[in-house]
């Protein structure tokens, strides 16, 4: 055994030896081990180096808000995980772990010369430092920040593990499975409610793991609550260890994270390394508990300096005395409590050294009877040793004066500055926080959401408290959901509540502007350092963290904050509560990357959405791209043939015949009610109060600011009913744009939003030969000219199936799109396709729709576009209503800069040698300027087409529509293209082809 182990103490298995490594070194533990457990039941304090000045760190808490020991974990190629805290990593057979910030070893690491001038590296050094000279920017401050930034390495192989997410609905959800959570838990059960009780640790129980002396009814603390666990699973709750509540979300919904494979030394096929849950619960009980504080003193990070509690916790639940001559430093008295069961367990407790003046009696009866060396009203001003504490200095303070150092030679110092709540997840509420005076911390208040705190998390010490306000909670939130809840009582021998002073830094009798005395130890930041950022300044607290980085990181201020306060408070000269605190951000604790993603990685990373008619395109061999979330048929190869060549049939025959193509991908929104006509009016650039029922328009929609953000066109189908389409990527954007301005802009407007692009299949045809191919299949409206003109929409019947027939097109050819309900499409698909063979119809895909379209000078929003491009500018003027007295973006069109001369507009472009452009290609007017070149605009679209018999394609061009017939030059790799501007039109611009 361990020569730090502790024979019959703990909840570890102390007959099934685990080894692992840490820096290469084989460690022996014991199954139920953290690793730093392990390692200090071996007598391994040092497992860290600081960020900043790469001071030698050892665990100061026993849980997930340790600061200081943070180590890298590989279980095998990829597996690699850095910043885990060693405090709650359970280990097992082959675990392979490092420590991290050293070089080139942890007991020898060249970093530490930062320690050693310290005093260069004061908050906000690096604000001051890296000014000039600003030649040094690139070559030197760069460099250096870039290679001191990040705690840890960052993995660099793929991660081969898989990860999980889930939704849980549930009307009672308990965070925190201590002496609180477990009675609201069993008060809450009551017949109906579905109760789900989580935590963190590997096990649940709390404080009761670390305070095994308690009695509740008689019954040992241990045993009572495995009876408890047991009574509450026959109960139907649901109990979750190893789930981290990592944020509270607006109206209840909790994201929590479960770890599920990182303690078991072989991963069980096709399980998950971790599972995110989404949670909706009716009623919220927060019971997290409260987060020991440290002592702020000089050399209060050595390692072996730790909080008294953790102490505690590594000596009742894992068996291992974290020093054989501690001693305990306190202003609270649960750290008499810790120094009680060190001396119990065989430790010389050295002297318990307290702040204070006067104690309760019983507390030193009970120092006396173990024969600990008792130092009331004194102060800690030092410690020393180099790699693990071996002695404190302490000093007695009269009347404020600090009087003459003694030295106490010890392994360990036990700290304990009293107890703050755990807020971070009441914070993510943005509920508020009220200041007791006589805890001197803050305590819940009031909140938005259906939560209720319970416990120590509102400021109530030791178990018997915890269990009888847990049971009050529980039995008032099932009384909420209209369920009988019971709240029982609890007899509870044995406790241990306390009280305490708060203490900003310890009194000291040497120069406190050079002393290490730490606030938050995984950034550095000393009290030195917050006072330093009030007289540099800072007032607001905010401004103080950011100065400081005091409470920032992987930790969130879990230790460093109540004592930043309280500092920074006093350097400002006011109450605490006029300062307030910093804000909680989720996660609570650092979150892997994997369990954000999900299931969302590889072929999964992004959505892939289909089409119905999609397996058919499949089955004909059609090339896919990706168009947003969707996979469309990119073009149709037949055998032998390039992209190329196929693109080029599927033009010709469409342009020749009739083409088919799956549009069902089109962004679809109906806009319905009383008020939908003065609602387009408003969002698009066209006026709609004179387009008929049974008639289209395009429609173009731009911002606030006046730029292009979508098109498409719109049917209005009734009086009071519109079917808007979009494009395939925009549509919910527009969807989102549409329900922003009905909610905030004009709530007055009776108008309903609903998307329905998944609810229609599209497919269009397009050809000479489109109406005779559809006339037979139409029931319901006659395809002529007269009786179904061009830009008109009905509602009839296709092939027996109700369809949504719009004569649109997108080519210049005839053309039609059917829409009908999503899962007759590809039956319709397949009528349309054998009832086009005789006129040799060709499906086609989104390339030759691309080439179509610039031969008639469509464009493509976000290609031709990018932002930046006004209706003016993409010659398409005449879809602003002049006389609409307003639209959104109609300001914004107004504005001096958009309407100024030499704006990029688009135009077309034919090159002087009939070569094809690179799209994105960039434009000048001058090829023979010096370098560098001015460029004037790009390609946005370019194409071959053989209706034009030639090359075509679109730019952006500075003033390009009062440049027609210029010559402008696309200078490439290898020689400079000559292209002259046209107009944007290249096939049938009298649009003689659209007529039947």
């Amino acid at each position: 055994m361990s020569r730090y182990r502790v024979a019959g103490k703990g909840r570890v298995e102390t007959a099934q030896p685990v080894d692992f490594t840490f820096d290469g070194r084989r460690i022996r533990g014991l199954r139920g081990d953290t690793v730093a457990s392990a390692l200090l039941a071996n007598g391994i304090h040092l497992m860290g180096r600081s960020f900043k000045y790469h001071r030698p760190r050892g665990p100061v808490a026993a849980g997930s808000e340790e600061p200081n020991a943070l180590i890298g974990t590989r279980r095998g190629k990829g597996q690699f995980e850095p910043n885990t805290r060693a405090t709650v990593q359970e280990i097992w057979d082959g675990l392979e772990t490092t420590s991290q910030n050293k070089f080139p070893s942890l007991t020898w690491d060249i970093g530490a010369v930062n320690d050693a001038a310290y005093m260069l590296f004061s908050a906000g050094f690096y604000y001051k430092t890296f000014m000039w000279p600003k030649s040094f920017w690139d070559k030197v401050y760069e460099p250096f920040i870039r290679a001191a930034a990040g705690l840890g390495v960052s993995p660099s192989e793929e991660d081969p593990d898989s990860y999980a997410s889930r939704y849980l609905h549930c009307d009672v959800l308990i965070v925190g499975a201590g002496p609180a959570g477990l009675a609201a838990a069993r008060a809450a059960c009551a017949e109906g409610l579905r109760v789900v009780l989580v935590d963190e640790n590997s096990e649940a129980g709390g404080t009761l793991l670390s305070e095994p002396q308690a009695r509740i009814g008689g019954t040992p603390a241990w045993v009572w609550l495995a009876q408890e666990l047991a009574a509450l699973r026959a109960a139907g709750v649901r109990v979750m260890t190893r789930t981290t509540a990592i944020g509270y979300y607006h109206q209840n919904m909790i994201g929590m994270v479960e770890k599920l494979t990182d303690h078991l030394p072989q991963q069980p096929a096709d399980t998950p390394r971790e599972r995110m849950w989404r949670v909706r619960a009716k009623r919220v009980v927060l019971a997290q508990g409260a987060l020991e504080k440290p002592l702020v003193f000089h050399g209060n990070d050595r390692p072996g300096v730790m909080l008294a509690g953790s102490a505690q916790t590594y000596l009742n639940r894992y068996g291992v005395l974290v020093g054989r001559q501690p001693v305990v430093l306190t202003s609270h008295d649960s750290a008499w409590y810790a120094a009680f069961d060190l001396a119990d367990a065989g430790a010389k407790v050295q002297a318990i050294v307290d702040t204070r003046a006067t104690v309760r009696p019983d507390l030193r009866a009970e120092a006396d009877r173990r024969g600990i060396p008792v130092k009331l009203s004194h102060t800690a001003t030092a410690s020393s040793g180099r790699l693990r504490v071996a002695s404190l200095r302490i000093n007695p303070v009269l009347n404020g004066t600090v009087g003459a150092a003694a030295t106490i030679r010890c392994d360990a110092v036990l700290m304990s500055g009293g107890w703050t709540p755990s807020l971070h997840l009441f914070s993510h509420t943005r509920g508020s926080l009220a200041w007791d005076e006589d805890l001197t911390t803050f305590l819940p208040k009031d909140t938005p959401e259906d939560c209720v705190i319970a416990g120590a998390s509102r400021g109530l010490w030791g178990i018997a408290a915890a269990l009888q306000d847990g049971a009050e909670k529980g039995r008032a939130v099932a009384a909420d959901l209209g369920a009988a809840g019971i709240a029982r009582a609890y007899e509870v021998q044995d406790d241990r509540p306390g009280q305490g002073e708060s203490r900003r830094e310890l009194p000291t009798d040497r120069d406190p502007g050079r002393a290490k005395a730490f606030v938050d130890y995984q950034n550095d930041v000393t009290a030195k350092d917050l006072r330093l950022a009030v007289r540099e300044g800072m007032r607001s607290i905010e401004h103080v963290k950011r100065y400081t980085t005091n409470g920032m990181a992987t930790d969130q201020g879990k230790m460093s904050n109540i004592n930043g306060l309280n500092i920074a408070a006093d350097a400002l000269g006011k109450a605490p509560p006029q300062v307030g605190l910093t804000t909680f951000r989720p996660p609570y604790t650092p979150t892997s990357f994997g369990a954000f993603a999900g299931y969302h990685r590889g072929a999964h990373f992004e959505v892939t959405r289909k089409t119905r008619i999609d397996s058919w395109a499949e089955d004909y061999g059609a090339v896919f791209e990706p168009v947003g979330q969707w996979r469309r048929a990119w073009y149709f190869p037949e055998a032998g043939e390039s992209m190329d060549d196929a693109v080029r049939r599927e033009c010709v025959a469409t342009r020749a015949s009739v083409g088919m193509f799956d549009a069902s991908t089109l962004g679809k929104i109906e806009v319905v009610g009383p008020d939908a006509v003065e609602f387009m009016n408003r969002m698009y650039t066209n006026p709609w109060t004179k387009l008929a029922p049974g008639r289209c328009r395009y429609g173009l929609l731009c911002g606030d600011d006046g730029f292009i953000r979508d098109d498409g066109v719109i049917g209005r189908m009734t009086e009071d009913r519109f079917h808007v389409t979009t494009t395939t990527g925009g549509a919910a954007r527009v969807l989102t744009m549409m329900e922003d301005y009905l909610q905030t802009e004009w709530p007055d407007l009776q108008v309903w939003l609903t998307s329905t692009t998944e609810h229609w299949a599209t497919i269009a045809l397009n050809g000479p030969n489109a109406a005779k191919l559809l006339a037979p299949l139409v029931d319901g409206v006659e395809l002529t000219e007269a009786a179904f003109p061009h830009m008109s929409c009905v509602d009839c019947t296709v092939a027996g199936m109700p369809a949504r027939l719009f004569r649109v097109s997108f080519t210049g050819e005839i053309g039609f799109e059917v829409n009908v309900p999503a899962p007759m499409g590809r039956r319709l698909w397949q009528i349309l396709w054998d009832a086009g063979q005789p006129y040799d119809i060709c499906a086609y895909g989104t390339e030759t729709m691309h080439v179509l379209r610039a031969e008639k000078g469509y464009i493509i929003v976000g290609q031709d576009t990018d932002g930046t491009v006004t209706p003016h500018d993409a010659g398409l003027s005449w879809a602003v209503g002049k006389a609409k007295p307003d639209f959104v973006g109609k300001r914004g069109l107004a504005r001096p800069d958009l309407t100024a001369k030499g704006r990029k507009q688009l135009v077309g472009l034919l090159t002087e040698d009939q070569s094809r452009l690179e799209e994105g290609a960039q434009i000048v007017f001058d090829p023979n300027q010096p370098l560098p070149m001015k460029m004037v605009g790009h390609v946005t679209s370019s194409y071959h087409s053989d209706a034009a018999g030639r090359p075509i394609a679109l730019a952006l061009v500075e003033g390009g529509q009062d440049r027609m017939g210029e010559t402008v030059h696309i200078p490439m790799h290898d020689r400079v293209i000559a292209a002259k501007i046209t107009g944007m039109v290249f096939v049938d611009p009298e649009n003689a082809r659209l007529k039947l």
